[in-house]
Formats: C-alpha cells, sequence, structure tokens
C-alpha cells in the first residue's frame, strides 16, 4: 500500500487511465490520461461540466462502462495493491457494491420498479457477504434508520414510487454503504433534488463518511457544493485533469482560467454587496480527436500562442497542479 507525503496511507491510485468510445460518428476521447489518489479517510470532489470525463472515469476504473463501445485502451487502478482493471467479471463484482459502492445521478432508474424497497437493500447484503434473508432484513431496519428513513418497518415493504426524490437517493446511499464500504463514489447524487434536500444529503454524507470511516470520491458540476464536503478538488476539463489542489488552496488561489470561470459563476457567501456573476464563453469540445492545442484555449481569455500545445500538469507549490501555459497571478506566461 502506497504512503502519501501527508503519511495517511493511499486506498485508490489511478494511473494515465484513458478511455474510449467508438461511435457512428467516429472515435469519442472521453479519458484522456487521468491519474490521482485517494487516501484513507478522505474525500475526494471531482468538477467539470457535463462531458468532461468524470463519470466515465469512475466507471472505467469499475469496468462498468459497455464494451463495446467503450475501451479502456490504457491505465491502471490499484485497489490497495490490486489493479482493478485487470480482474475479472467474478472477482470485479465482488469488489463492486461489497468495498466500493457507488450512488447514482437518478435514484429512480437507478432503482427497480417492481421490487421493494427492502428486496433492493437486502440484495448486495445476500449477495456479497452470504447472510440469510432474516438477517439480511434486519440490516436493512437498520441502514434505512441510519440513513434517516422515518419508519422503517412500514416502509420495506414499499416499493420505489412511493417514495420522494430524497427518500429514494437516501435509499440508494443505504443500499451503497450496505457491505460497509471503504470507498463510496457519488456520482452528482443532488442533481435531481430541490436545494434543501441537497443540503440533507450533504450532511447525511459528510456524518456517515466521519462514522464509519470511508474515503468519498464526490462528482459534481458545482463547485459550491463540495466547499465544505472535500478536503481535495480535482477540476476535469475535456477529459484531463487540468487543477489539483487542496480544497481552501483550489478557493483562495486557482489557477486555471477554467477553474476561475467555475468559480465566478458561483454567488458568494462572504459578499456584502451586489455581484455580478459571469458565465463562461462557448461550449465543451464534442472530443471527437484528440486535442492537441489545450482545450479550453477556445473558451479561454488568456488564451496565446502556446496555447496551441496542450500543457502538462505541473507543481506549482505544495501539493497544487495545473495545466496551464499562463500564470493568472502574475499576469504573464510560465517561466517553465
Amino acid at each position: 500500500m502506497n504512503e502519501n507525503q501527508n503519511g495517511r496511507p493511499s486506498i485508490l491510485k489511478v494511473d494515465d487511465l484513458v478511455t474510449r468510445f467508438k461511435t457512428p460518428e467516429g472515435t469519442v476521447y472521453a479519458v484522456n490520461g487521468v491519474s490521482f489518489e485517494l487516501k484513507e479517510g478522505e474525500t475526494l470532489g471531482v468538477v467539470g461540466e457535463s462531458g468532461c470525463g468524470k463519470s466515465v472515469t469512475m466507471l472505467s476504473m469499475l469496468q462498468l462502462i459497455p464494451r463495446p463501445p467503450g475501451e479502456i485502451v490504457h491505465g491502471k487502478a490499484f485497489f490497495h495493491d490490486t489493479d482493478l482493471l485487470k480482474m475479472g467479471a467474478e472477482e470485479i463484482r465482488h469488489v463492486r457494491g461489497a468495498q466500493i459502492g457507488m450512488v447514482f445521478q437518478d435514484p429512480m432508474t437507478s432503482l427497480n420498479p417492481v421490487l421493494t424497497i427492502g428486496q433492493q437493500v437486502a440484495e448486495p447484503l445476500i449477495i456479497h457477504l452470504g447472510i440469510s434473508k432474516k438477517e439480511a432484513e434486519t440490516r436493512v431496519l437498520d441502514l434505512l434508520r441510519l440513513v434517516g428513513i422515518p419508519e422503517p418497518e412500514n416502509r420495506i415493504s414499499q416499493y420505489p414510487h412511493h417514495f420522494s426524490g430524497g427518500m429514494r437517493q437516501r435509499v440508494m446511499i443505504a443500499m451503497a454503504l450496505s457491505c460497509n464500504p471503504q470507498i463510496l463514489i457519488a456520482d452528482e447524487p443532488t442533481t435531481a433534488l430541490d436545494v434543501t434536500i441537497q443540503a440533507q444529503i450533504v450532511e447525511l454524507v459528510k456524518r456517515l463518511r466521519n462514522e464509519m470511516g470511508m474515503a468519498v470520491i464526490w462528482i459534481t458540476h458545482d463547485l459550491g457544493i463540495i466547499a465544505g464536503l472535500a478536503q481535495r478538488v480535482i477540476v476535469m476539463y475535456a477529459g484531463y485533469i487540468i487543477e489539483e489542489a487542496d480544497v481552501k488552496e483550489l478557493y483562495a488561489r486557482p489557477t486555471h482560467p477554467y477553474t476561475l470561470g467555475l468559480l465566478h459563476s458561483l454567488p458568494r457567501m462572504d459578499a456584502t454587496g451586489p455581484q455580478r456573476l459571469t458565465d463562461i464563453p462557448g461550449l465543451p469540445p464534442l472530443l471527437l480527436q484528440q486535442p492537441v492545442a489545450c482545450p479550453f484555449s477556445v473558451r479561454c481569455p488568456y488564451a496565446f500562442d502556446r496555447c496551441a500545445q496542450n500543457p502538462s500538469l505541473v507543481e506549482i507549490s505544495d501539493q497544487h497542479y495545473v495545466a496551464c501555459w499562463w500564470d493568472v497571478e502574475k499576469g504573464r506566461p510560465r517561466s517553465d
């Protein structure tokens, strides 16, 4: 097991992951050499617009992309000391759910409409832990209480359509936590919910993380959500990681123009007067060709001739990495 610079062991290490999709329009370069680490007990925020490769990175790591049309071209994903990408179908199936749990964006499409909530939460317990249906039912009631579903004895026999969106998402979290996973991956789990329920789900995950000691990967397009949730943040664009930093460092000293754009589109809670929010002009690239230039350059207010080459991710200060030729703090090209 690897040890990071802060002494806490790394539970997951993804190295140079490349994923592509063959489509009638051509090859989609969805993930282009993504590398990151997750420490034990850490919450890692993964941020970016739709189509930037956030979800595909996590699905690739767990061998959940459809193949074909998807293909994992290159890369490694070490969970402890075992490469997830080299596991056979049966082996990876026992990792998914049992050791790495995942909560998806839309609980209505993730839950089976013809099975009761109790049956669905019990299924991973029976499959992965091999316990009896009677033991599973007791554990299901405990899980539903844990995630804040009232009167679980009455609700265990109900179906997904009997539950509100927020309650369905709590059921999905209960399913993901049923086998006490070491990692919880939450893929935009609050997008379809109103802001009050969003806040409740975020607080629930924070509480469960602290109680269970698990690591969390929280995927979102909203930098505001992870401000009080994550310890470290990865910003993705066009299948690349373009900035990575401690969460406080990222908010205090955003360095990539795309990260700046994301932050300027959010209202500041510490503002004392009117605020002017700005959007990022243009659209993300279609990724039907692997970028040669910086993929953000066509939308970037700082773009100059050097941006015709795609920059690598470099460390600019302690544990703060950026892929950009322009130094936004000094207002000039980087010297390196």
